[in-house]
């Protein structure tokens, strides 16, 4: 799953969340459903690898993975 950045309309909170594309996240600061995706930038050439590693660790983390390679 990836990491997406998503507004929400009604509070203004602004959250990073780890969430398949089509899955409907939910504010975790006022509980609101219409979560707005925001549009981010490529990742830097050459620096993926650690991106990629750096959503792993905070995935496993989280306990969204139970088998991550961090």
């Amino acid at each position: 799953m990836p990491l997406y950045c998503f507004s929400c309309p009604s509070c203004g909170a602004i959250q990073e969340l780890l969430v398949a594309f089509d899955a409907k996240p939910i504010c975790s600061d006022c509980n609101g459903q219409e979560l707005q995706r925001l549009l981010s930038c490529p990742a830097p050439e050459g620096k993926s690898a650690g991106i990629i590693r750096s959503g792993r660790a905070q995935a496993a983390r989280e306990g969204y993975f139970s088998n991550s390679r961090a």
